[in-house]
């Protein structure tokens, strides 16, 4: 398995780009540790795939490098870059048996069929795919052809990475949660170092240790699943993660506190940097109901069962809280309480404020 370190990385499909907006991936510093588990999420265009497609050598970015262990691969060709790629359609030989398709690779690299056997049937084993090594391919379902398909990057002992290109796109939604476990436990058994890219913020936060969250081709955060949802560093994640997604309320900055609509809202510490946009933020999970607070009207109200959740209005910003316990009306007037920790101040899209004891 490899560190991966993208170094200086910069990429357009231009041929004399002028500026930043002309870079579908802007400058990216990162890396990869040997045997981490991590996603790359982000919505649709925001230059997740250019990146994966630089890491597998099938684009040679405008500038910079990508190293394996310390190795320049920059110009190398996928081939020599001892990588494995699930793709979003499993990539099976459907005439072949499960066993021979799970054999390919290796069989491909004039591996002795003792050898051949012995990772075979322990990548089976992994998958709970032993009772179908006999069976053609072609008639197993689509979690099993994708079982199969991973199984494949699995299955060899030289790879230095193995890349999920939105793997489960094609999975039936209540199968979905069998194979991202499963994906997890995975890693956790071959250690090996994988890479997750999705636009689905579910499949990311379960499967990664680390997620890389990138919008516009700039990455804008990296971190712990519970580190994106509890602080965001910028409006973009709080808005991604999360259903519903963070409340952002425009502001006003006076004497280094935050108003909103001309009521000072208590921030989680010090506003430390300024811009020209000042926004506050905060979470659903940690707005409540209360006697103080900001006062706005109830739009519409959800029952989810374990919770609910209200959607409210002040003047015309739109608030949702998460609500365990008796829900308001609609048209009803209540007062809406943000809990100060949890509660930070963005300028012009990043975060502004210091955590108390930061």
């Amino acid at each position: 398995m490899a560190k991966i370190t993208l170094s200086k990385l910069r990429h357009s499909y231009m041929a004399r780009p002028q500026g930043p907006a002309d870079y579908a991936l802007k400058e990216i510093d990162h890396v990869w540790e040997d045997g981490g588990a991590y996603a790359l999420l982000g919505p649709s265009g925001c230059g997740k795939s250019t990146l994966l497609n630089i890491i597998s050598g099938l684009l040679v970015p405008s500038e910079g490098r990508i190293l394996f262990n310390d190795r320049d691969v920059t110009e190398l060709p996928p081939d020599k870059r001892n990588i494995a790629q699930v793709f979003q359609f499993p990539v099976i030989y459907d005439t072949m048996t499960v066993y021979d398709n799970l054999a390919f690779p290796l069989r491909n690299r004039g591996r002795d069929e003792a050898t051949v056997k012995a990772r075979v049937t322990a990548i089976a084993e992994m998958l709970e795919l032993t009772p179908m090594l006999g069976m053609r391919a072609a008639h197993l379902s689509a979690d099993n052809k994708q079982k199969i398909s991973m199984g494949r990057g699995l299955v060899r002992q030289d790879v230095n990475v193995i890349m999920f290109d939105e793997p489960l796109t094609v999975i039936d939604p209540h199968l979905k949660w069998k194979l991202r476990s499963k994906l997890k436990e995975l890693h956790h058994r071959v250690n090996a170092t994988m890479i997750y890219v999705t636009h689905d913020q579910t499949e990311a936060l379960t499967f990664a240790d680390q997620v890389v969250v990138m919008d516009l081709g700039v990455i804008v955060q990296i971190g712990t699943p519970r580190e994106l949802f509890e602080r965001p560093a910028h409006t973009f994640v709080g808005h991604f993660i999360g259903s519903p997604g963070m409340n952002v309320l425009p502001c006003e900055v006076k004497g280094g506190a935050a108003f909103f609509r001309g009521v000072q809202v208590p921030l989680e510490g010090p506003i430390v940097k300024s811009g020209a946009r000042t926004e506050i933020g905060v979470r659903p999970e940690f707005v409540s109901l209360g006697a103080g607070g900001i006062e706005a009207r109830v739009r519409k109200v959800a029952d989810l069962g374990r919770h609910g959740v209200v959607e409210a209005v002040a003047g015309e910003t739109r608030i949702s809280a998460i609500v365990h316990g008796p829900m308001p009306s609609p048209g009803e007037t209540v007062r809406l309480d943000f809990r100060r920790d949890m509660t930070r101040l963005y300028a012009d899209g990043w975060i502004a404020t210091e955590a108390a004891g930061g």
